[in-house]
């Protein structure tokens, strides 16, 4: 098997498995804060929607909502294929927090479908080339999908267990 086709497996089967994980996710469980002081999505005092967030990470870092994880994860996908695949516009604060669940898992869709069309445009010799990160270093290609692969399984396996708590709570 190639290392274009393993990753394009790899890709879709966390893919498949994080979609199914957010299966009938609601707006009361997108927003749920679990403790007090999470980091999440919400209106700022403009009515701006925004994507809490600090440079440097604080030490400890804040527990984040099921919101915060899912556009943590579509924007990081968005910024991925902005960089490394596309116009190099586009930044963080650029992105609008999706107000709702619905747009949140749209916007992961479309980041990966983005993604998903890089991986489909490589060849093998393409993989090593260097990419662009929106920090502005550089890595290979096939790093740039290693790491949204991780990312995905990672940051979908806390949504999965989050959930499960809700419907405890």
């Amino acid at each position: 098997m190639s290392r274009v086709a393993l990753l394009r497996q790899q890709m879709d089967e966390v893919y498949v498995r994080l979609c199914e994980r957010l299966e009938g996710l609601t707006d009361e469980e997108y927003f749920w804060e679990p403790v007090k002081n999470s980091w999440t999505v919400h209106p700022d005092d403009r009515g701006v929607w925004v994507v809490d967030y600090a440079e440097p990470d604080p030490d400890p870092p804040p527990f984040t909502t099921i919101a915060w994880r899912l556009v943590h994860l579509a924007d990081c996908k968005v910024m991925y294929h902005e960089w490394a695949f596309g116009s190099r516009r586009l930044t963080f604060p650029d992105l609008l927090g999706p107000m709702t669940a619905t747009a949140a898992i749209a916007r992961l869709d479309e980041g990966h479908t983005l993604l998903r069309a890089d991986l489909d445009g490589c060849d093998e010799a393409d993989l090593d080339s260097p990419r662009l990160t929106n920090w502005g270093e550089e890595w290979p290609a096939w790093r740039i999908f290693w790491t949204m692969i991780d990312h995905d399984a990672h940051h979908g396996g806390e949504i999965g267990s989050l959930r499960d708590l809700y419907r405890f709570a």
